[in-house]
């Protein structure tokens, strides 16, 4: 392949495009599932109030890290990460969780949320190991395990 096709560290980059428009959709989206997790973790009522506002808060703790891994491997890639508040909303599937303030509520919004992010993760993750770029099925591979076992708890949690 001609190195005029590749980017700094040797991916295709028409293929590469493809990756970081994906990953740009799990960056907005990442982001209105951070802003709903401090929302719930602001605003919880209930019994479960000092349970779920400890957990509440090590998730956006933990989302905002992911945030920044998302745009940096973008970056990596030599692309544009999505940076306004704008391009989120019109990007992401995730939805704002308005107006959420019980215990069981809020656990729907943040399984649903999780769903949604795994399902654009494995999308994602196929589009990264058919340009063959390790970097980002690890970054991917480690999201999704660690959010398939928060699926297990909240779901759970709810039973």
């Amino acid at each position: 392949m001609n190195t005029a096709e590749l980017n700094l560290i040797g991916l295709d980059i028409e293929q590469s495009s493809k990756l970081a428009d994906r990953l740009n959709e799990l960056l907005a989206n990442f982001q209105l599932y951070y802003q709903n997790l401090r929302g719930l973790h602001w605003n919880i009522k209930g019994k479960n109030f000092f349970e779920l506002h400890t957990k509440f808060e090590e998730l956006y703790r933990d989302a905002q890290e992911k945030i920044d891994a998302i745009a940096e491997r973008i970056l990596t890639l030599d692309f544009v990460p999505l940076h306004t508040f704008s391009d989120y909303l019109a990007t992401a599937q995730i939805k704002e969780g308005k107006g959420v303030f019980q215990d069981t509520e809020a656990v729907e919004l943040i399984l649903h949320s999780i769903k949604a992010l795994i399902e654009i993760e494995r999308w994602a993750l196929k589009t990264a190991a058919d340009l063959n770029d390790e970097g980002t099925v690890t970054l991917l591979s480690d999201f999704i395990a660690e959010q398939e076992k928060t699926v297990w708890m909240f779901s759970s949690w709810l039973k």
